[in-house]
């Protein structure tokens, strides 16, 4: 089956098969027999998609893989940077706690936790997009629509967030210490063990602690992590898995907005990669807890019930600032900063069950899979005013006498009235159904649909919300044909739907977004599975895209308006080569280019690149010198720009020149047990725009960094 063990390399992790549920399928051992080698893919089969349980080769979708090893390899340490060094998509920072994620020209909004739909907290405030990989055997990406298994989002792509299990019956795992620039430090531990003599009862702890400083003034982080999960066999048919995860971050000199874009008289600034808007007493300190509970059951006919239950629970606590104004080139004048305190988090209680198994009809067999879903959310948010703070208008105001100068803007005394500013509900619930028919032993079609309902009501700052959508139906379509034994075609198609939080300059909500996405495609195998490639071609429609309003003027009640643009279409190519060509030598590759327009032919989008290519590789000298792996990098993505109205009334353009990140890495084991790892990141030192899409304001990406690691081993 398309799940044998990738060829192992010293001081590397073995990849286990955790699906015990597609092992039972001896069906598929008839369908396709391949072995995979190398670090950067996988055998497991992935339910990302359509839940079919299928592998890589069969699912008629581009996906992409993070392994373990590859993240390790690359120290690659949160999700943040697992988007930024995947193939197909990319980031935009918000500030220090939030990020926005994009794929084929649109925002990413579906998340998956081991192929379950999750939530994130609103707006993501709760550290979703920087929190720790330590947990995750691996990420995946699935580009395009996945309204089947998400519902409600855009046609970009879903990322599966894979945790890791107890799957070990021996005492095994890794201790890891590692410092770099900035007073960087870490101690990680990833321990597993059988918990009875039989083994039938496993146990695995993760744990992780890092702080030190960033190349930003004021700004350090505190970060812990901890995960636990035991899995048991209550018969040979019964998997148990149970769990948790928490993570805590505790930042200082955390950003509430970014740098400004423009003087006042309508000339572009230029700030050190240190400059910040937030002072040393600005906090963004969250925690994030994840309680699950799952159960695997296997009947005597090979079909499989799985039954899920996660509870997340998201707090928030913050002390900011936002910086805004005009500000004067020769004085540094004309800034005003709000000063804002708050509290707050979220709930969400989610069940999801699912049956799926194969059957025979017409001397072939076919796969069919059944599954529903309900998850209930809520959020609230209370605030705090600063005591003697200037209130006009409804929110605190102070000037900024001089940027140049900036620092010395105390933190006031906070009342100790709890104001409610955000109470919010949001219900979704979804039935979908699949099946995949061989119509010959070289032919197969996927047909599927769901029947998704997401509703959200409440206040917050913005105003009262009553929006949301019932029993929208989303269709799923795919093929596949065998060329040969090792070249695949695909294509596929679904619509999607999504009620939006934007508002227009009026203050109301933009119309639901809808769309439909189309994809063909061509997934090879060469070198005897030594290397994959994936080619394809996709194409995407939506109205009501939500486009930012650049001649909107922003109030601390809106800072940002929306236009829906209509007829906006994506239509692209990516290539994606990973594997291992020859012995000791993994190489993950990927080139990504499309087209985003309205209906007249404007770009959308802009800000986000529309070419990017990425590659990561390494080399083990295993006959010369097998202690030594070396290996390096590099992202291209090509230019963006936003565009709107200067402060002196004239059209103008932000723009990120297209540029190069590089990063180089090398491993040397001492020992079976022991190895040490370098890797350093924009070895180049290239100064770029993390964000320019708000146009009036920017971040800068982070420069130069290195980290030394030690790991030891033990089995």
């Amino acid at each position: 089956m398309f799940g044998a063990q990738p060829l192992l390399t010293l001081a590397q992790e073995p990849a286990h098969d955790t699906d015990k549920g597609s092992q039972k399928n001896s069906h598929r051992d008839a369908i396709e027999e391949v072995t995979v080698t190398g670090k950067y893919s996988v055998g497991q089969t992935l339910d990302t998609a359509t839940g079919l349980g299928l592998t890589l080769q069969e699912t008629p979708q581009s996906v992409s893989i993070l392994t373990h090893e590859r993240m390790q390899d690359q120290d690659i340490t949160t999700i943040l940077e697992a988007v930024n060094n995947a193939v197909g998509v990319t980031s935009e920072e918000v500030d220090n706690v939030r990020n926005n994620f994009h794929s084929r020209g649109f925002r990413i909004d579906s998340y998956q936790i081991d192929g379950v739909p999750t939530s994130w907290s609103l707006g993501g405030d709760s550290g979703e997009t920087v929190a720790d990989t330590a947990i995750y055997e691996r990420i995946e990406f699935v580009r395009g629509a996945t309204g089947l298994l998400t519902g409600v989002g855009d046609p970009s792509a879903s990322i599966n967030l894979v945790r890791k299990h107890a799957d070990s019956s021996e005492l095994n795992g890794y201790v890891d210490v590692a410092t770099g620039r900035w007073n960087k430090r870490r101690l990680s531990a990833d321990i597993s063990s059988g918990l009875n003599e039989s083994g039938s009862v496993r146990g695995r702890v993760v744990a992780r602690h890092l702080s030190g400083e960033s190349h930003v003034d004021y700004y350090e982080d505190d970060k812990n992590v901890f995960y636990g999960v035991v899995d048991a066999d209550l018969s040979a048919t019964t998997l148990l898995r149970v769990g948790v995860s928490y993570q805590h971050s505790n930042p200082e000199g955390t950003v509430w907005g970014a740098l400004p874009t423009f003087f006042s008289d309508g000339s572009k600034t230029r700030w050190d990669v240190s400059k910040t808007t937030a002072m040393d007493w600005n906090r963004w300190e969250t925690t994030n807890t994840n309680y699950f509970l799952s159960l695997n059951q296997v009947f005597d006919n090979g079909w499989e019930l799985l039954a899920n239950y996660n509870k997340l629970l998201y707090e928030k606590d913050t002390r900011l600032l936002y910086v805004y104004g005009d500000l004067d080139r020769e004085t540094g004048a004309g800034l005003n900063a709000q000063r804002y305190r708050s509290d707050g988090e979220s709930k969400q209680d989610s069940f999801d069950v699912q049956l799926k198994g194969d059957f025979s009809l017409f001397n072939q067999t076919h796969d069919f899979v059944l599954g529903a879903l309900y998850s209930d959310q809520e959020a609230e948010t209370f605030t705090q005013d600063p005591l003697g703070g200037d209130m006009s208008g409804g929110f605190d105001r102070v000037d900024v006498d001089n940027f140049y100068e900036w620092g010395d803007l105390r933190e006031p005394e906070w009342s100790e009235e709890r104001i409610q500013s955000q109470d919010i509900a949001t219900e979704q619930r979804g039935y979908y159904a699949a099946t995949r028919i061989s119509a010959t032993d070289n032919l197969k079609f996927i047909l599927g649909g769901r029947l998704a309902t997401w509703l959200r009501t409440g206040f917050d700052w913005s105003g009262n919300i009553d929006y949301g959508d019932e029993d929208e139906f989303i269709p799923y379509a795919g093929a596949l044909y065998d060329l040969t034994d090792t070249h695949r075609v695909y294509a596929s198609y679904t619509e999607i739907f999504k009620p939006q939080s934007n508002r227009n300059a009026g203050g109301n909500f933009l119309d639901p977004l809808i769309g439909k996405s189309s994809e063909i495609g061509l997934k090879s195998r060469f070198l005897n599975d030594r290397l994959h490639t994936t080619i394809a071609l996709f194409d995407i429609e939506q109205d009501n895209l939500a486009q930012v309003d650049t001649d909107y003027v922003g109030t601390p009640e809106q800072r940002t308006a929306y236009i829906a643009a209509q007829g906006a279409q994506s239509t692209g190519i990516e290539l994606e080569v990973v594997g291992q060509p020859i012995d000791g030598w993994n190489i993950t590759a990927g080139y990504s280019q499309y087209t985003a327009e309205d209906a007249q032919g404007d770009d959308v989008n802009t800000d986000i690149p529309t070419r990017q290519f990425n590659l990561f590789t390494t080399y083990r000298f295993e006959d010369s010198m097998p202690g030594l792996m070396i290996g390096g990098g590099l992202k291209w993505q090509n230019q963006t720009y936003s565009e709107g109205t200067n402060p002196i009334g004239n059209p103008d353009r932000f723009t990120q020149d297209a540029y190069v990140l590089a990063n180089l890495m090398a491993r040397y084991a001492f020992t079976d047990s022991l190895h040490v790892q370098f890797n350093a990141a924009n070895i180049t030192d290239e100064k770029y725009y993390s964000q320019v899409g708000q146009f009036s304001s920017y971040r800068y990406g982070t420069p130069r960094s290195y980290t030394v690691s030690l790991n030891y081993r033990f089995n």
